[in-house]
């Protein structure tokens, strides 16, 4: 089994852009677990962990509010759409 790197993190959090709410919050979920895991190797530069743990934090909420977003909250709050008089 291969060890996961700060670099793979990084990667998931890029991918995770790219796709679709649920999957998007699956592959950040699991890059977070990954990366705490880390937080146990003495070889791990823990500043740049602990900032990544927290931008994945941030990006998971930032998905899960997308969506809220956009399951009719915003189509209600924005009169440029079909129904705009």
């Amino acid at each position: 089994m291969t060890r996961t790197t700060l670099e793979d993190v990084e990667r998931s959090l890029d991918r995770a852009t790219d796709l679709e709410t649920t999957e998007a919050v699956s592959v950040l979920r699991t890059a977070r677990e990954d990366l705490q895991a880390l937080g146990n190797d003495p070889d791990v530069d823990e500043e740049r962990r602990q900032a990544l743990e927290e931008r994945l934090d941030q990006r998971i909420r930032e998905v899960e509010n997308r969506d809220a977003y956009d399951g009719g909250l915003g189509a209600a709050m924005n009169p440029e759409d079909d129904d705009a008089p």
